[in-house]
């Protein structure tokens, strides 16, 4: 791996490298949602959970539509969802046998 896709590897999983954005990720594997209710899906407040958003969507992570005044976000790509798929087993000790 060159230290260009290594970088850039890097500065995607620090993108998501937090408790908040996680959430963020799981509540939008299923469809897109406007920042509003994602807020209320996570019981925090529209500002902070707009700038979790706007980390994720400038390392390309998420993507955003703009519907009258509502903005409306969803997963850019797939494979980020697989690879937390795999932090999330590896991170699950009864699957594992560790307690």
């Amino acid at each position: 791996m060159d230290k260009k896709l290594a970088t850039h590897a890097a500065d995607v999983l620090k993108a998501i490298a937090h408790p908040m954005r996680l959430q963020i990720v799981e509540a939008l594997e299923g469809s897109e949602m406007c920042v509003g209710d994602i807020a209320d899906a996570l019981g925090e407040k529209q500002a902070i959970t707009s700038q979790q958003l706007n980390i994720m969507k400038d390392k390309g992570i998420l993507t955003s539509r703009r519907e009258g005044a509502k903005i409306f976000y969803r997963i850019e790509d797939p494979n980020v969802v697989r690879v937390l798929a795999c932090v999330y087993n590896h991170c699950e000790p009864r699957k594992r046998g560790r307690r």
